[in-house]
């Protein structure tokens, strides 16, 4: 058993001890540094402050308004993916991250009720026109068949749950029981084949792969009664329409949508399930499937010369639903289709939906930067293709053949847009920390990734009051908003739902989500309350994130309360993969080794610490520090 051990660094009265406050997996001890010098709290810290309490109290209003006791979101539910189930479980998305940032335990508990509430509504639903919600949108708690671009919408929340609240038991047997209907384990649903290492059908969930062809219906779902603020439609109006007039247009939007079978890069996605089972329980098998598929993948890339292919025959082959040509598929490098509803051709390639969330995977799992290194051949495939048209640089968007196009029958990049692609380039960076990379990201697009170069030193300032301006119109929305449940569809209060952590996220755990709508928490630090036992910033304490280099990571502390103090654990990455190895404060160094520490700070106490880490040392564990074995 070690005894206390006290360093203390005068210059800046701050004293460091080692304590045995738990018996932790990544270290014997639980490291714990005390902080007494006086900060004045910048201002910075009373509006990161103030951003968490009125994003709780934003969530609190916008539910006492939209759920009912039962926990149903107020709106008329339909099957579809214009607006159905995942965009209904999809208004709650972010709260469950608002709470592991350091929102209200209120934030929390809303969630759980409109998780539950929903899965309940939806289960009521019945369908005459698909098969797929004939008996209900959800079979065991799981979506009947969808693609993974909206049912990763929809499980945004539900799959950042575990940093909140690892140790809810209906949490963890839910997580296993969605990730072995990938994994091979319930060959009753059969979505993945394991001799060929493949998911079977873009549509695939608890009812198994798809293995027809889609019909329109199957995507649209039935017309209901009424009318309806039709977000989809192509006018963007706001005036009601009748749906059932509309629903012709609706079912001509996805008239091409119907290739089906064969695996799909979205599938990417399903490792979501994989990862937090893993993070969760511990349980080998769900790492080894997830990788084993994730490999599969990584060999396909290859296999291509760095393009991740769109389609998978059921043989294992690329391409082989379409005659070898694996840029086909539905959402697809080459998915150019006539839009009926818009009654335009219309562009989506969704090769970035997942592939970056399911690659980012295996790094989290292994540390090998090898799956980095196939999202970041796919961005030089991109980058390469680079036109220069009127001194603005422009970057392709497809690949393959499209109608409007000039072919010499060879497949290549076309549809050329003054995009930057500059989201996934500064993931690329922070997952590989290179400069090489670095300098490929177009900062004037991401002024976080510059503020962490030293540029813009009042962005953390900037963008919380562009979040309080987002907090304020989407409270001032839904104060004005005259709708009610028979006129509003699932994706209406998706443009109210006002909570926002992206600034959050980026200013306190140096963690960052890129333009996608499926999430991982990739992030350098993380925050917990040893006093309240819970994920999250105590009360009164404050967090900026500086800096990242590859094996360091800066931030600030303060306590904003001057009569009492506050103490607060800081863990190394959002599922503690990483591990501290040293610890700098002023003019002192010294060395730790650490997944977690316990910091205290004095009553209207703050100081810059620099945390020297090893980065992916660890597995993945979405236990508390104090809880770990």
């Amino acid at each position: 058993m070690l005894g206390e051990l006290s360093m203390r660094f005068e210059p800046l009265a701050t004293v460091l001890t080692v304590s045995l406050l738990a018996s932790c997996g990544h270290s014997p001890v639980l490291e714990s540094v005390e902080i007494d010098s006086p900060m004045a709290p910048p201002p910075w810290a009373l509006l990161e402050r103030a951003l968490l309490d009125e994003n709780s109290k934003a969530v609190e209003a916008f539910s006492e308004k939209y759920l009912d006791e039962r926990g149903y979101l107020l709106h008329t539910p339909r099957w579809g993916t214009l607006d159905g189930p995942d965009d209904a479980i999809e208004t709650f998305y972010n709260w469950t991250l608002l709470h592991t940032l350091g929102g209200s335990d209120s934030v929390l508990e809303l969630y759980k009720k409109g998780l539950e509430g929903h899965l309940k509504q939806y289960g009521e639903l019945r369908t005459e026109l698909t098969t797929l919600a004939s008996n209900g949108a959800y079979h065991r708690e799981f979506i009947t068949q969808s693609d993974w671009f909206h049912t990763g919408e929809g499980m945004r929340a539900f799959l950042l749950m575990g940093h909140s609240d690892p140790e809810n038991d209906l949490l963890v047997e839910r997580m296993e029981r969605f990730a072995q209907m990938y994994t091979g384990e319930n060959p009753d649903i059969g979505n993945y084949d394991p001799e060929h290492k493949l998911i079977r059908s873009i549509w695939n969930g608890s009812l198994g792969p798809m293995l027809r062809r889609a019909t329109v219906y199957d995507w649209v779902g039935d017309p209901v009664p009424g009318q309806f603020h039709l977000l989809h439609n192509p006018a963007r109006t706001s005036k009601l329409l009748d749906l059932e007039e509309w629903y012709p247009r609706m079912l001509a939007h996805c008239d091409e949508y119907l290739d089906s079978v064969g695996d799909n890069f979205l599938n990417l996605a399903a490792t979501l399930l994989g990862v937090n089972a893993y993070a969760l329980t511990g349980k080998e098998k769900y790492r080894d499937w997830t990788l084993e598929y994730l490999d599969a993948w990584r060999e396909r890339a290859a296999a291509t010369g760095g393009m991740i292919p769109s389609n998978i025959g059921l043989d294992g082959t690329l391409g082989g639903e379409h005659g070898g040509q694996w840029w086909k598929g539905t959402y697809g490098w080459n998915f150019t289709i006539f839009d009926g509803e818009l009654q335009d051709i219309a562009h989506r390639n969704y090769f970035t939906a997942a592939s970056f969330q399911g690659f980012a995977n295996g790094l989290l799992l292994t540390g090998d930067q090898s799956y980095v290194d196939v999202l970041r051949k796919q961005m030089d495939l991109v980058l390469g293709a680079a036109k220069e048209e009127d001194g603005q640089t422009l970057l392709p968007t497809m690949y393959g053949d499209a109608r409007g196009y000039a072919f010499d029958g060879e497949p290549e990049f076309y549809r050329f847009q003054p995009v930057t692609y500059s989201d996934r380039l500064a993931e690329i960076y922070l997952w590989s920390m290179s400069q090489a990379d670095l300098e490929r990201v177009p900062l004037d697009d991401e002024p976080w990734i510059a503020y962490l170069q030293g540029e813009n030193a009042d962005y953390p300032e900037q963008a919380m009051n562009a979040d309080f301006e987002h907090i304020r119109r989407r409270l001032e929305l839904m104060r004005s908003d005259e709708t009610t449940p028979d006129t509003r569809l699932a994706d209406y209060l998706l443009g109210i739902m006002p909570a926002t952590t992206g600034t959050l996220s980026q200013l306190t755990t140096g963690g960052y989500f890129a333009n996608g709508r499926i999430w991982v928490l990739h992030s350098r630090l993380r925050y917990f309350d040893p006093e309240r036992r819970r994920a999250g910033l105590p009360e009164d304490v404050a967090a900026l994130v500086h800096e990242l280099t590859d094996d360091t990571v800066s931030v600030t502390l303060v306590n904003v309360n001057q009569l009492e103090a506050r103490e607060v654990v800081v863990q190394a990455g959002g599922y503690g993969e990483h591990q501290f190895a040293g610890l700098e404060a002023g003019r002192e160094s010294r060395p730790l080794d650490a997944n977690a520490m316990a910091v205290r700070l004095a009553p209207g106490a703050g100081q810059r610490l620099t945390f020297r880490m090893e980065r992916y040392a660890n597995r993945p564990d979405l236990s508390f520090p104090w809880s770990r074995r």
